[in-house]
């Protein structure tokens, strides 16, 4: 199992929150995704998920996700 935390921006409510964490939870190899909106965090629980595929995930629901 791995934990992976990724930056988000645009979340701003619990709105935000449950379609991100949503998002994120219906992959496969998911096993958690919790939001931090204080941190502007998403913290992933996964197997053989890779980050580009959590990243695409967020995206595609409209959300930004910083370059490193």
């Amino acid at each position: 199992m791995k934990e992976t935390t990724i930056p988000v921006i645009g979340m701003t409510c619990n709105h935000c929150k449950a379609s991100v964490e949503s998002a994120l939870n219906e992959l496969d190899g998911v096993t958690n995704a919790t939001v931090s909106l204080a941190d502007n965090t998403v913290t992933v629980t996964h197997e053989d998920v890779t980050t580009e595929r959590l990243v695409d995930a967020i995206e595609e629901i409209g959300y930004d996700v910083p370059s490193a």
